[in-house]
């Protein structure tokens, strides 16, 4: 029998997929202080795991640990380290959330250059004309996208771009031309020298050494005044105070972020109050849909590590 810990709640679909196989028990942990996660964990053969921290601290009293499943794609919240020191192996939902967060994407493009919530606050004021003419916006027809990072989420992003005629130039390292161009995209080997053209800048890359604060005023200072940047991924890869800066200033048009340096964010964070941002609170995979298949994509994860069947596509290399 192994004993799976369910860190913070997920879709009953998973649940019910394990309930289904007799070689498994599960708990589900909603107290995820600290204290508590320390004290329960260590009875356990696999975690699945939402956006709660295991640092090394509580990893080292997880003795049975064999396997962590990912309700998402991020590991930045894992001690990676302690967990190639310990062969633990660390599983992610590869494919369930890349459509949701493209629609997000495009929901938070469409949003911002259309100018939907001055014109939704226009209405329900009073102002149903008086201000039509003193605001901006914007069509994404012929418009320039530059996709920063081409994974799952990216490729699924560019369909929905090139949808509206769009001009999409993709930034990533690790992909080769004839993939991105086979997407209907140009490959970019410049960052710095693509962010100067773009009408429109989305970002899927993990936060690292390598891509913290890789956004900051230097980088807005050389973008388009009219440039309107997202970011879904990670918070930190956008230095969130230099952004401000930035929209204040009116040196790039706007920006839409699902996520932040610090989650919540603190209520003193300028951003808060920025009425060229457009913010959600680290939902963009929360659709019924993809929470559906987050859900039974990781346990299906811990399901195969137990009976050894398991996808390397799945698999984080460490």
């Amino acid at each position: 029998m192994f004993k799976i810990g369910i860190i913070e709640k997920i879709d009953t679909a998973g649940l019910n997929l394990l309930d289904k196989h007799s070689d498994f028990e599960y708990e589900i942990i909603e107290d995820i202080s600290k204290n508590n996660l320390i004290k329960k964990l260590p009875q356990f053969d696999g975690l699945t795991l939402r956006v709660v921290k295991l640092d090394e601290e509580i990893l080292s009293n997880c003795k049975k640990l064999k396997v962590i499943s990912r309700h998402g794609v991020g590991i930045d919240n894992i001690d990676l380290n302690y967990l190639k020191k310990k062969n633990i192996t660390l599983m992610i939902t590869a494919t369930g959330n890349a459509v949701t967060v493209a629609e997000h994407t495009m929901y938070m493009m469409l949003s911002l250059s259309k100018g939907i919530v001055a014109y939704d606050t226009a209405v329900r004021t009073g102002n149903f004309k008086d201000n039509i003419f003193k605001i901006e916006t914007y069509e994404l027809f012929k418009k320039e996208i530059l996709i920063v990072g081409f994974g799952r989420i990216g490729k699924n992003l560019i369909k929905r771009c090139l949808g509206f005629e769009m001009k999409v130039n993709v930034y990533d390292p690790f992909i080769g031309k004839e993939i991105i161009r086979s997407f209907g995209g140009n490959k970019i080997n410049s960052l710095k020298t693509a962010v100067k053209t773009a009408d429109f800048i989305s970002i899927h890359m993990p936060l690292n050494k390598e891509t913290k604060n890789l956004f900051d005023f230097r980088m807005f200072k050389i973008m388009k005044k009219n440039t309107i940047i997202i970011n879904t991924s990670r918070g930190g890869v956008i230095n969130e105070k230099d952004l401000d800066q930035a929209l204040k200033e009116k040196t790039i048009f706007a920006a839409g972020l699902d996520v932040f340096e610090k989650e919540p964010p603190d209520s003193n964070n300028p951003l808060l109050k920025n009425k060229r941002v457009l913010l959600s609170p680290h939902s963009s995979s929360f659709t019924k849909e993809c929470k559906y298949r987050m859900s039974l994509e990781t346990i299906q994860n811990i399901i195969d590590f137990f009976e050894n069947k398991t996808k390397e596509s799945m698999i984080v290399k460490l």
